[in-house]
């Protein structure tokens, strides 16, 4: 009984504060990359330097993360190591100077990132982003918030594209859900 009093109180809370679902879609991107984010190593590195060369105004393999999980109460960017890589490269080639070699050292040293920015930052200001995998919640290892948005740190066993995850992007009034398949997780970088 107790059980199905705290279950009628979840959803009566998620109905009060609001509660939104999407569902992940990750620009594919050429050169062509299927095992998901994993810490910068030789392979990746090249390929990222070699995505970061191919220019254009939005490149799918720097920006894969672009409307990721679009949805009305939160922009949602991801920073990776392939994408530091990637796009320091892209911005020397897109301003027409020659291709940098980036630090690997430092790449080795970056974290998994979501940055979350507010739609509505004073009506539903975020509060955390947590990550759900294989039923379990993985907090983040380290979280900024600022200003109604923020930054939050996850290690690379969160991402592994082995099952699906969700993101839960928790504000203050609304949390939004962001499901994101093996497909799509193979195709982040």
């Amino acid at each position: 009984c107790a059980a199905a009093t705290l279950a009628v109180a979840a959803l009566l809370s998620m109905a009060t504060m609001g509660f939104a679902q999407v569902t992940a879609k990750v620009a594919a991107g050429a050169p062509p990359w299927t095992k998901g984010i994993l810490a910068i190593n030789s392979e990746n590195y090249w390929h990222a330097v070699e995505c970061g060369k191919k220019g254009g105004t939005n490149p799918a393999c720097v920006f894969w993360d672009t409307d990721m999980c679009k949805n009305p109460e939160f922009t949602l960017v991801m920073y990776t190591p392939y994408k530091q890589v990637a796009y320091t490269v892209w911005q020397a080639v897109s301003q027409k100077k020659e291709a940098p070699t980036p630090s690997y050292q430092g790449a080795q040293k970056q974290r998994i990132v979501i940055g979350i920015t507010p739609l509505h930052a004073s009506q539903n200001p975020i509060t955390t982003v947590n990550v759900k995998r294989g039923g379990k919640t993985v907090p983040p290892a380290t979280q900024q918030v600022v200003s109604g948005g923020g930054s939050f740190f996850f290690d690379y066993a969160t991402f592994a594209a082995t099952a699906p995850v969700t993101i839960e992007m928790v504000g203050k009034t609304t949390t939004v859900t962001c499901a994101i398949d093996k497909a799509n997780l193979s195709r982040m970088r």
